[in-house]
């Protein structure tokens, strides 16, 4: 990021059980993978572990949620607002861009979009009945996300209703 100096830094990550396209809100500094019987790439688990030591608890997102989840649906692609990137690498990577950004004084928007498995994924025994979307659909959406965020530096003011709620 000091090299490149990015506008934007927009991660992804897959939320196995999630049924539509979510934008995140808050990172926190906390990792809990033993919640979710998950190992990183290297076999580590961490329980109770914070991202930063002394770091803030969490950041928030600085990237135009609603207006981001108001473009997806238009591009026919489900999306919400999600309140936490949960307790694992996607929460982990997140909270350190962000700590990274704050801590550098940076003028830099990121944020974290998870998405639904695959359907090759889902179909998986270990996964079976998990809700699935389609690569070309996730990508829409994601595309039209970036769109959204490139066209607002502030977020709008506008309600964005939703059943789902984590």
């Amino acid at each position: 990021m000091n090299e490149l100096r990015p506008q934007i830094v927009i991660m992804m990550g897959e939320y196995g059980g999630r049924s539509m396209v979510t934008v995140e809100r808050i990172a926190q500094n906390f990792n809990d993978s033993t919640r979710y019987n998950l190992k990183d790439n290297r076999g580590v688990e961490m329980q109770g572990a914070p991202t930063v030591a002394n770091g803030p608890v969490a950041y928030r997102s600085n990237l135009p949620l609603r207006a981001m989840v108001r473009a997806m649906p238009e591009a026919g692609v489900p999306t919400d607002i999600s309140d936490n990137a949960a307790t694992f690498c996607c929460n982990h990577l997140m909270y350190g861009v962000l700590h990274f950004i704050a801590s550098n004084q940076l003028y830099i928007r990121a944020g974290w979009i998870h998405l639904p498995q695959l359907p090759q994924v889902a179909a998986l025994p270990e996964n079976l009945g998990t809700p699935s979307m389609s690569r070309e659909t996730s990508a829409l959406g994601v595309h039209a996300g970036i769109e959204a965020a490139l066209l607002h530096t502030e977020d709008i003011d506008v309600p964005i209703p939703s059943k789902f709620q984590v």
